[in-house]
């Protein structure tokens, strides 16, 4: 198998959870954060991604200078553990004054409250020695198109990007992109709304995308496609692997374990793009709910794993059987070609 050491991945301290769903409680003992950052390291990971509470919880209720100092006590106990912090983003979302979203709520206080929160997590960004900060626009939108002006939820969302980089002018935002959920109707759907909007900031180089593999396949959408269109626009600054089944709810499942053939077309896109050395890999996965505790961390082992085995398919096709790719009349051929290639025969 390929080595590791070509590619780099963080996960999250939320891909360890309990379990719990909209339809039903915790089924699995919640495991503190020194457990999951050993984890991390013993399952050869490089790195953390971390919402800003996260780092620091209960900061609504401390003062900028604590929480800066208890974002660099975690920034040690990373270090520690042999990890860096790959970005940070702020979880506007679990905060009841963002029931209407935070940049675009229809409240001016609440708009000023998100963009306030949001340079607080650009502080926590340096304090980890990251410039990425990602904004996964979670409740930017509506259950209802008529309760807001689109265009002028829009003109806010401009106004904080800018807010952000105007704040910091090392930082650059990467937007995550997703269809819906929790709102029905997301603003920014897609990675093409993405880099549009980038080019209309203050900045438009220190804007680009986080492509998350789920969101792309509940718009509908290609991910390899996706990937592949950031990329051409050197956009592509970090990228969720995971994998769906179907349209429907954010499941987040093992990467390649739904969607084999597309995850093969994934990883060629990024091995084309010489990804390894630019980016880093996140794996945003869920264990299943049916999963006992004591086997609650397979799915981020299992995910980094079916990722390194696809880079080996990648590689390994045969050099002749890519030219024919592009220059053969017999498509059937080529596509046999490569199903079997992907099952070894």
């Amino acid at each position: 198998m390929t080595k590791n050491s070509d590619y780099r991945f963080s996960f999250g301290p939320w891909t360890i959870h309990e379990g719990s769903d909209p339809f039903g409680p915790t089924v699995r003992p919640t495991v503190e954060s020194a457990s999951k950052l050993k984890t991390c390291k013993e399952a050869g990971f490089d790195a953390m991604m971390l919402h800003d509470d996260d780092a620091v919880p209960g900061l609504d209720s401390m003062s900028a200078s604590a929480v800066l100092a208890e974002a660099k006590q975690y920034k040690t106990m990373l270090a520690d553990n042999g990890l860096v912090v790959e970005m940070v983003a702020p979880r506007l979302w679990e905060d009841a004054r963002g029931i209407d979203g935070g940049f675009t709520s229809r409240d001016p206080k609440v708009r000023q409250w998100a963009i306030d929160r949001s340079r607080q997590c650009v502080d926590i960004c340096r304090a980890m020695e990251t410039d990425l900060f990602v904004l996964w626009l979670a409740r930017e939108g509506t259950y209802m198109r008529e309760a807001k002006n689109s265009i002028d939820s829009h003109r806010y969302l401009i106004e904080a990007f800018n807010a952000i980089l105007e704040h910091d002018p090392q930082i650059r935002i990467a937007i995550e992109p997703k269809p819906n959920e929790p709102m029905d109707h997301a603003y920014l759907p897609t990675i093409g709304h993405v880099l549009a909007i980038a080019h209309q900031t203050v900045d438009p180089a220190r804007v680009g995308g986080l492509i998350e593999i789920a969101h792309s396949l509940l718009a509908g959408l290609d991910p390899a496609d996706d990937l592949a269109f950031a990329l051409q626009a050197n956009k592509l600054w970090s990228v969720h692997l995971n994998d769906q089944n179907g349209l429907k709810y954010d499941q987040d499942k093992t990467f390649g374990s739904s969607n084999l053939r597309s995850a093969f077309n994934q990883v060629r896109v990024l091995e084309k793009a010489g990804f390894a050395s630019t980016g880093m890999l996140a794996v945003d996965v869920k264990a299943m709910r049916t999963q006992k505790a004591e086997f609650a961390t397979q799915h981020l082992i299992n995910s980094k794993r079916m990722f390194m085995h696809l880079v080996e398919k990648v590689r390994s096709l045969d050099p002749e059987l890519e030219r024919q790719l592009t220059v053969s009349g017999n498509d059937e051929a080529v596509e046999m070609a490569i199903l079997e290639h992907l099952m070894g025969v």
